[in-house]
């Protein structure tokens, strides 16, 4: 090799560092940001357990690349054709091939195997979780009642979305929330974004063999859309609801409302009327992150336990 292309390489080397230090700072990324490589910011621990397994399988499918990239390269500037004799031939080397086979083998058991940790920690269902609720999805609005808590007339507190009622889905933070899913009439899909979780929710999940529940924790307080993303028919797209979630003593207060009666109406409070009540900023707004909703007139299916044409917010 001589001195002009031992010269060539390291000034490549530099020009390419170069081009890629550019690249990174131009993007304005936070350090965060870069290390998350797009996957979006959730708040559950099982969101970040995700995250963790992102950031890692592409920090090693980048160390693979770069390894490949860099033999793809060595061969092009180094092997080029210069003369009419045979060069080295390494088909039959053994060692090699070895190393070709062992290697991949080992990644794909190493990502298997911290895949699976993370798989058994999102899907795990601890006994005797601090709230239950049950989501129940019909064409196209959603329901949300928690069996744990009773208004004065014996009923579950419910939610229910119609014309005049987003529905609220009100959770506390750093609490094991349980949730079980169920459809009453089409497959549709309970997905909140910053959950980084989605899961079908279907008419008869017994009977369709479905794993209908599962839990997670909430690490901060906000408003959070949630959305159908199965479709499901003509206003699926607007098949959406809120989370809500509160600190542990605003979720007390809720509940403690949403199990008394309102003296004003003399029925128990509604879920936005409990929020109104404990007027706590923008997070007890009833209508903070997903507008008005849309005419429910306009369904074809109806909530759990409650009768056709009905579909009144509580």
């Amino acid at each position: 090799m001589g001195l002009k292309e031992a010269t060539r390489v390291p000034r490549l080397v530099k020009v390419t560092g170069l081009i890629g230090l550019v690249g990174v700072a131009a993007t304005g990324c936070t350090t965060d940001e870069v290390m998350r490589f797009g996957w979006p910011q959730g708040v559950t621990p099982q969101a970040e357990s995700m995250r963790q397994l992102w950031t890692w399988s592409v920090i090693a499918a980048l160390a693979v690349g770069v390894i490949v990239w860099g033999l793809i390269f060595w061969s092009v500037a180094f092997h080029r054709k210069k003369t009419e004799e045979l060069p080295r031939q390494f088909q039959y080397n053994l060692p090699l091939e070895i190393i070709y086979s062992v290697v991949p083998f080992v990644m794909v058991v190493v990502l298997f195997y911290f895949t699976a940790v993370t798989q058994n920690y999102v899907l795990a269902k601890p006994a005797k979780p601090d709230v239950t609720v049950n989501a129940v999805s019909f064409q196209w609005n959603w329901e949300f009642n928690y069996p744990d808590y009773r208004t004065p007339d014996g009923q579950p507190v419910r939610t229910v979305g119609s014309s005049s009622e987003i529905p609220l889905l009100v959770l506390p933070t750093d609490s094991a929330v349980e949730y079980h899913l169920s459809s009453t009439d089409v497959i549709h899909s309970f997905f909140v974004p910053e959950f980084h979780f989605k899961r079908d929710t279907f008419p008869h999940p017994e009977k369709n063999n479905q794993d209908n529940v599962f839990q997670n924790t909430i690490d901060r307080e906000g408003s959070f859309v949630g959305r159908c993303a199965e479709l499901c028919g003509t206003y699926h797209s607007m098949m959406n609801f809120e989370v809500r979630a509160l600190s542990k003593d605003k979720f007390d207060q809720y509940m403690q409302l949403r199990t008394s009666n309102n003296p004003d109406t003399g029925r128990p409070y509604t879920a936005a009327e409990a929020l109104a009540k404990m007027d706590c900023g923008e997070l007890c707004t009833p209508r903070a992150v997903t507008g008005v909703p849309f005419d429910t007139e306009r369904t074809g299916g109806k909530p759990s336990g409650i009768g056709a044409g009905s579909a009144v917010g509580n």
